[in-house]
Parts: C-alpha cells; structure tokens; sequence
C-alpha cells in the first residue's frame, strides 16, 4: 500500500477509494503497521512541537510544558489515539447485526482506520497551539466515516443513518473517554485539545 497515495484518494475521491479498499485482502495488523501507526504520529508530534517548543500565549502569559510532560503527553495521545481506533473497530463490527448487515472484523476495523485520515492529517495545525482551532477541518473524518460504512458494511439504505449515529457517538464517547486518561495522566501539562480524536 503506498500510504500518500492512499492519504490523497481518501481525501479527494473516498467514494472510489472505500470501494479499492473494500477488495484490498489486508490484515488487521496491516493496517495498522502500514497506516494507522504511521498517521497517528502526526498530532501527536505536532503536539509535542507545539507544547515543548512553541506554547502558548492566554491573555498575554506565555505557556510551555517541559520536555517531558510533553512527551509523556506525545505518547499517551498517540497510544490513546491508535486504542480508540482498535475499541471503534470491535464497536462497528459487535453493532452490525443490530443494523441488519454481517459481522465483519476486517471491513469494521478497515472502516475505523481509514476514515480516520482527515483527523490525523488536520493534527498538524497543533504544531502551533494558537492555530489548533484549523484542526476543525478534521470533521471531514466524519463524511469518511460515513462513506465508509455506507461502502464496506452494505448497511441496509433505511438502517445507515442510525448505524452511522450510534456508532459515531459510541466513537466520540470513546475516545472523550482517551481524553480525560491522557489529561489524567500528564496532569502536568496545560490543558488542550486530545490531538488524534474524533
């Protein structure tokens, strides 16, 4: 798999790319060797970047975390972020048969990984803390999510809505969920946004 040239043909063209994808034989651990593990680096770098060297200005009060927080931040955001994806995938597949379509680990966790390319890429804007907020182009993950179930899971037209909502916010309580245990557990950073999340 050529990962940037899975990155751009997700982005411009994902109708035709969850239908490449669908027929792809990749493994679970494929997925994650090959892309997930590589794109889940990006927020969380660029966090750390951000966090360490760059920080923050409230109200005039510059703000940055030590080395350290920040990579104890970097790591936890990226493990979390890599976690959540993997819980999404076994949510889509054990919710399957309730919205009329098969059980299928592959096509659930093919779903969970790359619709996820949006928000990964858009973790770059947390290089510079002040320029997070451009992270909301991340919400395009949402449109993948949807493409994506829509084209691997062959949901009955009359059930996808209510597949696509429930897992979705199942999703978003999820890794809400990575949030507070990253802030948690690197309580001594500033607070901000988890980087690599729905």
């Amino acid at each position: 798999m050529d990962i940037m040239d899975r990155v751009k043909k997700i982005i411009m063209t994902p109708a035709i790319e969850w239908q490449v994808i669908k027929d792809e034989n990749l493994t679970i651990a494929d997925m994650f060797k090959q892309y997930a593990v590589i794109l889940a680096i990006i927020p969380a770098a660029a966090g750390f970047i951000g966090r360490t060297m760059i920080g923050m200005s409230v109200w005039g009060v510059s703000t940055r975390v030590s080395f350290f927080d920040g990579l104890a931040w970097a790591i936890m955001s990226y493990v979390m972020s890599l976690g959540g994806i993997f819980i999404l995938g076994y949510i889509i597949d054990a919710l399957a048969p309730t919205f009329g379509c098969q059980k299928d680990l592959n096509a659930s966790m093919k779903t969970a990984v790359f619709s996820m390319t949006a928000g990964w890429l858009a973790g770059i804007f947390s290089l510079i803390p002040a320029l997070s907020i451009l992270g909301i182009v991340g919400l395009y993950t949402f449109y993948l999510y949807y493409i994506g179930l829509r084209e691997l899971k062959n949901v009955p037209p009359d059930k996808l809505v209510g597949y696509y909502v429930v897992t979705l916010v199942i999703g978003l309580v999820v890794f809400l969920v990575m949030g507070i245990l990253v802030a948690a557990f690197t309580a001594g950073s500033y607070s901000g946004s988890y980087s690599g999340s729905w």
